[in-house]
């Protein structure tokens, strides 16, 4: 254990002499191990982050609740948009029978968007998201109250015009000052805010809670077309029922509703999270190939430069080589010392890429969202660099291994 404690430690010693005695040529042998670790490593790091951030997003639909609706979300180039045109909007009354059959279902809700402009006194806000709710719409997807409370059951039903806004509204319209009691016009009504939504933020793709607008269904029905606008049921399972048990449920009872035969085709769909997971899993899947690919090609210039590195550094210590042969040095000896000395050159080179990957996670910051260099990342690093630098140092350092100790003696450089 000492013997090979020692010969890596010398094997470091010779790798960082080469370094620090031939800096430009090193430097630029090693550009390409650099480059390519930094290609690979950003490229992961960067789509790691962004999955990271869009699952993110994600798990704030619940991965336990579905989504009733016109169109399917699961796309393709043989998408039959004309088909699923000409089906109906989920409605109030799809609800109410969901609500009333399903054993499955912890809770359900009804709701659809539209944009409006908001104004008070003399400010507005135009072409704001208004998200209109039915009652239990905060307990299938919670919402995170910064100040004030939700509706009330006899708010809900019966229409009442009251709001709950997002904390950057609340910022617009009142500039700091408190937003509860106060009256906003939407759809040319007033409205008092009961409610503020705490600050969360834009997610990957560009949505937020703090520029929203939520407000009672039956307030909202009396102003909207509900054949106008994409409407949505969300139904949150029951704990330990799963998403396959409530689809199936949920897809007998709208069947029953619509009246559909037995052989005849669904007129929704039955959305969930996890297809948008999907979605971004193979899309992330290509991404990674391509960027391997990149990167692929600077490693490859990389080797060719450790070896070069490699076959000049065997040339150079040619007889120093002879003189620890004719004492006794064993020819796994000298093998092992150059292959080490090579994935100590490569293993620098690598930690370099892996520097400026993490220089560019600091500077994250003013990103649309924040990278983050994982583990796995820098374990990935680390391993392609030793694995670079092996392959790279076994043909000279065994041609180093066989050399004779007499003639490389004699060798002078």
């Amino acid at each position: 254990m000492i013997f090979y404690l020692k010969l890596i430690g010398e094997s470091f010693l010779f790798a960082f002499q080469a370094i620090i005695v031939n800096k430009v040529r090193t430097f630029l042998s090693l550009l390409g191990i650099t480059i390519g670790i930094f290609s690979v490593i950003s490229v992961l790091t960067i789509f790691d982050s962004m999955e990271i951030a869009i699952r993110k997003s994600i798990d704030q639909l619940g991965d336990n609740v579905l989504f009733v609706q016109k169109w399917p979300w699961e796309g393709g180039n043989d998408y039959p948009w004309w088909k699923y045109m000409k089906r109906p909007e989920a409605d109030m009354e799809d609800l109410r029978e969901i609500q009333r059959r399903s054993t499955a279902s912890e809770s359900s809700a009804f709701m659809f968007e539209v944009r409006r402009t908001i104004k008070y006194q003399n400010s507005s806000i135009k072409d704001a998201s208004i998200l209109c709710v039915s009652h239990d719409f905060e307990k299938v997807l919670p919402i995170d109250l910064q100040e004030g409370r939700y509706f009330t059951p006899a708010e809900s039903a019966s229409g009442k015009n009251v709001a709950i806004v997002g904390a950057e509204i609340a910022n617009k319209l009142f500039s700091g000052l408190p937003a509860i009691g106060k009256e906003i016009k939407i759809f040319g009504n007033k409205l008092e805010i009961i409610g503020v939504v705490k600050k969360e933020g834009d997610d990957l793709f560009g949505n937020s809670s703090d520029n929203q607008a939520i407000i009672p269904v039956n307030f909202a029905r009396n102003h909207v077309d509900l054949l106008e606008v994409g409407t949505t049921i969300l139904v949150r399972a029951k704990p330990n029922v799963s998403n396959d048990e409530l689809k199936d449920e949920l897809s007998g009872i709208m069947r029953s509703v619509r009246k559909l035969k037995p052989k005849a085709e669904d007129d929704f769909a039955i959305n969930e999270s996890s297809i948008i997971t999907r979605e971004f899993d193979a899309f992330f899947g290509v991404i990674a190939i391509v960027g391997w690919i990149v990167g692929g090609f600077s490693l490859l210039v990389g080797g060719f430069g450790i070896a070069n590195i490699m076959f000049v550094s065997v040339k150079e210590r040619t007889s120093q080589i002879g003189i620890q042969m004719s004492l006794g040095a064993k020819k796994y000896f000298i093998l092992y010392q150059f292959l080490f000395e090579a994935v100590f050159l490569s293993l620098f080179g690598g930690i370099i890429g892996l520097l400026i990957v993490y220089l560019l996670v600091l500077l994250s910051q003013n990103f649309p969202f924040t990278l983050h260099l994982t583990f796995i990342n820098i374990l990935i690093g680390i391993s392609v660099s030793v694995t670079i630098g092996l392959i790279a140092g076994i043909i000279p350092s065994y041609l180093a291994s066989r050399l004779d100790p007499v003639e490389a003696m004699r060798s002078t450089f």
